[in-house]
Order: structure tokens, then C-alpha cells, then sequence
């Protein structure tokens, strides 16, 4: 698959500084979104050291099959194992950064992470930061964001769009890195079909940005670069209430 991407951020209109981050290793096709959290500096502290990290991780591992100091989930392939591992280790990196240093007490980011291998895409994320596919025309989101409203949701099927737009812990995380000692890591594989588009985000573009309007934005737009510059704008518009990033990702057969 040939990859194009793009991706912005942007602090919003209501924050006086930027907690997001975005990265990626052209070498792994491996792309990161990331959203701290913790106020003052930790938050930028947390989303980018969990990128570095796993940058790092996939540095020192490139020629070795590694996922050391974590045991192979037999469940999983090799592929999910290393990048799962990479994701654990940032959140012990966090945790421990925040248990040694005043400063980043209770700093935390949620993360979500793309890697492209062949003709198939591997989707890791842990908090509230999405994951979704545009393909012929619809547009699904294949994360299940940990937090207090989707365990609502799943435990009241019936839950009306009004009842979760009221629901009053709908910004409360269950799972970021940071948190604790150790983290689940959610990852999938998907298979890649030709003229795919991936569309990660925090939860600035979600939160503010519904999945039509997202899909029409993605779909209309004239190239990533202007499709990912009016998500933001979108998004500010609608109230900007938090940072905002966004990043997609175009697959192409070669």
C-alpha cells in the first residue's frame, strides 16, 4: 500500500496552551496521536513522551524480535505484540516520571496509534482518542473510547442521543496512560481495501465534530492537507472548547 497523510493541531478557543501531539516513523508507518492531560506543562509533558517512547522502543527494536520487559500475548501476533509493548512502556514511563517529580503529579494522555504493514493496518489505542475508516462513501469508528459514557452506553443499549449529550460524567476517562503501574492496550487488525482513509484524532475534534459532518468534510475535500485544516476549523467553530488534532492517513495500492 502506498500511504499518503496529513495532519494538523491546533490549542483551540478556550486553552492558552496545546497538550496534543502528533507523530510518526516513516520507516514503521506507524502514526501517533496523543492528548495529555494534567494541567499546567505535564500534559505536553505525557502526550509527548508517550510518542518519544514508542519512537524509541521502535528504534532499539528494529533489528531484534523484542518486546522485552513485557511477555508475548500468544494471542497476538508478533506485530500487536511490539506495538502494544511500545505503548506499555510509555505508560510506565509516564507513571513513573510522575511519581518521582512533583511537578507531573497526575499527569496522564490518552493515545491512539496506526501502524500500516502490508495490506493490513493495526489500530492501539488506550483512552478517549479515535480511530476512523472512511471507505465507499461511510465513515465507522473502530476504537471504543474508555470512558465513563460508553460503559453507559453499553449497559443502557436504548441511551437516546439527548441522554448522552446531558450525561453528566461524559468527559471521565476509565483507562489513559499514566493512570497506573501498568495498562490494556486495545488493538486490532483491519484489513485494507484500496482508497481506504483513516482518520485519527483527540477528542477536541470528536467531541466537537459529529461523524456526518466528518465524513462530509473528509470525503469533499480537494486534498489530506485541506481536509485535515477544515476538521480543525470545524471543530473551532463549533466552540473549540479543547485542543485539537487531526491526522489521516490515505491508502492506496501501489
Amino acid at each position: 500500500m502506498k500511504i499518503r497523510y496529513a495532519a494538523k493541531t491546533d490549542v483551540g478557543m478556550k486553552r492558552t496552551h496545546n497538550e496534543d501531539y502528533f507523530s510518526l516513523i516513516e520507516d514503521e508507518q506507524l502514526f501517533i496521536v496523543a492528548d495529555g492531560m494534567g494541567g499546567h506543562a505535564s500534559g505536553e509533558v505525557a502526550s509527548k513522551m508517550s510518542a518519544e517512547t514508542v519512537s524509541e522502543f521502535y528504534q532499539r527494536t528494529k533489528d531484534e524480535d523484542a518486546t522485552w520487559p513485557y511477555k508475548m500475548d500468544r494471542q497476538l501476533s508478533y506485530i500487536e505484540n511490539r506495538l502494544a509493548c511500545g505503548i506499555k512502556l510509555a505508560n510506565f514511563k509516564i507513571f513513573d516520571s510522575a511519581s518521582r517529580d512533583i511537578r507531573f503529579k497526575g499527569m496522564g494522555t490518552t493515545i491512539v496509534t496506526s501502524l500500516v504493514c502490508g495490506d493490513k493496518i493495526y489500530v492501539a489505542h488506550v483512552g478517549d482518542s479515535r480511530c476512523y475508516r472512511v471507505r465507499n462513501g461511510a465513515i465507522a469508528q473502530i476504537t471504543r473510547d474508555h470512558s465513563l459514557l460508553e460503559d453507559y452506553r453499553e449497559a443502557k443499549p436504548d441511551m437516546t442521543e439527548e441522554e448522552q449529550r446531558n450525561f453528566p460524567h461524559r468527559n471521565v476517562i476509565t483507562r489513559a496512560l499514566g493512570m497506573r503501574e501498568t495498562v490494556q492496550v486495545d488493538i486490532k487488525a483491519h484489513q485494507i481495501m484500496d482508497g481506504d482513509i483513516y482518520l485519527m484524532c483527540s477528542d477536541g475534534l470528536s467531541g466537537m465534530v459529529d461523524d456526518p459532518s466528518i465524513l462530509r468534510i473528509v470525503s469533499q475535500a480537494k486534498s489530506l492537507e485541506r481536509a485535515v485544516a477544515e476538521l480543525v476549523d470545524h471543530a473551532n467553530r463549533a466552540g473549540g472548547t479543547d485542543n485539537i488534532t487531526t491526522l489521516l492517513l490515505q491508502c492506496v495500492a501501489s
